[in-house]
């Protein structure tokens, strides 16, 4: 919740009141548009034609109708909460990290006037969100992420579920021109994976947050003691050298060649740094 006003840090006015609309010029939009969008207390300065009536007989309370343009933009949220995602090594886990991400650019999407649902997928059913507008749509987001990742953290230790099962739940949520956006390091993702993204990017557009642990990218020469769920524990060993691995570059690449963009999340970084990137592929959706 606390990272909605870090979420709009940044972002110019103007981004937001420009019409959508094709042609060489670029006008303001005018009006509040004739989409409802959200119901909230009336405050100075409202207009008075918008005040609703039902809920301010209700209450008793003046409150008022906001309204959106009819252009929909309607984005997903896949938070990736499997097992695998349950690991860091600076600062937090893999799996805060796509949560913390997921949350600014959600709160970017509904101050826009998009729509936002969610899909969190961990050992077992996954939760699934149908897009809404409106801060208490994220609000609900929000609430559902915090849900799903202490049911993860609590869950016992398996093996990852297939991430094409979330993606076909995402899919589903959205319609033919939609967004999807992908925040997972996508370890283990399954045989399907790959197949079925590149079928679903023809009916809605992809955007992959691939996040990254330090440990992955630059491995420190040394012994790294490992415990596992069954009780057994070992040393691993790093090597005489640092071995950087070029992989998530890599992956991102191959993405990007078939039409899906994306951008690495490092996890030691945190929320500050993730707010520029977040405006960077907000404005691509």
């Amino acid at each position: 919740m606390g990272l909605r006003h870090l979420a709009r840090r940044g972002s110019a006015p103007v981004t937001r009141t420009l019409a959508g609309l094709p042609g060489g010029i670029v006008t303001r939009r005018r009006g509040r548009g004739s989409e409802p969008d959200d119901v909230r207390l009336w405050s100075e300065g409202d207009d008075m034609r918008h005040i609703d009536r039902n809920a301010t007989a209700r209450t008793g309370q003046l409150h008022t109708r906001t309204h959106h343009d009819e252009r929909d933009r309607a984005v997903v949220l896949l938070a990736d909460f499997r097992p695998s995602m349950l690991f860091g090594t600076r600062r937090t886990l893999r799996s805060v990290a796509a949560a913390e991400a997921l949350a600014l650019l959600g709160w970017r999407v509904v101050g826009d006037g998009g729509r936002v649902g969610l899909v969190a997928g961990r050992a077992g059913e996954p939760t699934a969100l149908r897009p809404a507008g409106g801060e208490r749509a994220m609000t609900a987001v929000t609430g559902a992420l915090a849900l799903a990742h202490a049911q993860a953290l609590a869950a016992p230790d398996t093996a990852d579920p297939p991430l094409a099962d979330l993606v076909t739940v995402a899919a589903s949520l959205l319609p033919s021109g939609g967004h999807l956006v992908i925040a997972s390091a996508l370890d283990a993702p399954g045989p399907d994976f790959e197949p079925l993204l590149t079928l679903a990017a023809e009916r809605i557009a992809i955007r992959l947050i691939l996040v990254s642990d330090a440990f992955e990218r630059a491995r420190p020469a040394g012994l790294y003691p490992f415990a596992l769920p069954d009780g057994r524990r070992g040393l691993l060993d790093g090597g005489r050298r640092a071995r950087p691995n070029p992989s998530a570059e890599e992956r991102l690449a191959d993405y990007a060649r078939r039409g899906i963009a994306g951008l690495r999340l490092d996890v030691e970084a945190g929320p500050e740094a993730y707010a520029p990137l977040m405006e960077r592929l907000d404005a691509v959706l």
